[in-house]
């Protein structure tokens, strides 16, 4: 039998469940707001600085825990942009503007997960399950090793057919729809994604351990900030 993959201390795990769901409260907020705002004030520098905003801060507090300075020179490049424009109180065509936003974080998530595909190279998602199996005292074997390889082709996949889609609702849907598909549909498709690919695991790999969603969730937040296992 596979070790379990609960915490050893069952008061922690209050605390971290509490974490998720306010992370996931926050987000499904920051979507409904970012529809809204999209649909009634497109225009408006307010809301370019609330969808633009949160976006930097957060690649720039990863690159800060990664020492990666390239990423905040560019980070802190685009915040100066983005406080000339919400100054200067005009944004103009608006709509191209988030398209190519939308667009552009899923170009550069496709390419980050494709450069660990790279013959040689350690897969992203694998990266991150094995620093998972490592702090939870669990075999990584070669066959969740290429299985995770799989999974990192999958989710640049993803991202890639997110950007076809957004780009041909932009070019054939009215505006209202892109809007939605971007606040809303995207999340809920990641989500879905995360949920699918568990259930598969389950189903095509029962011999691998039974790591939950919050553990890997977790396991990623640490590869993405340098904590170690």
């Amino acid at each position: 039998m596979w070790p379990s993959t609960a915490p050893n201390n069952p008061a922690a795990a209050v605390p971290a469940g509490w974490r998720l769901g306010a992370l996931i409260a926050l987000l499904a907020a920051y979507a409904l707001l970012s529809q809204w705002l999209m649909v009634h004030a497109a225009t408006a520098p307010l809301t370019v600085a609330l969808l633009f905003g949160p976006l930097l801060l957060a690649i720039g507090a990863a690159g800060w825990h990664k020492r990666q300075w390239a990423t905040l020179a560019a980070c802190g490049a685009l915040l100066a942009v983005l406080a000339a424009v919400v100054l200067r109180g005009v944004v103009l065509d608006a709509q191209r503007l988030y398209v190519l936003q939308h667009a552009a974080i899923h170009l550069a998530l496709a390419w980050a997960f494709a450069l660990t595909l790279r013959p040689g190279s350690q897969a992203l998602i694998s990266a991150v399950a094995e620093g998972l199996h490592a702090r939870l005292g669990l075999p990584f074997t070669p066959a969740i090793a290429a299985y995770t390889r799989g999974v990192t082709q999958w989710w640049t996949g993803f991202f890639v057919g997110m950007v076809v889609l957004s780009l041909a609702l932009y070019a054939l849907a009215p505006w209202t729809v892109w809007s939605f598909f971007c606040t809303v549909v995207t999340p809920l498709a990641a989500v879905l994604m995360f949920m699918a690919e568990y259930a598969w695991r389950r189903h095509a790999h029962p011999e691998f351990p039974r790591v939950t969603p919050r553990a890997a969730f977790e396991a990623y937040r640490r590869h993405g900030t340098g904590v170690p296992p």
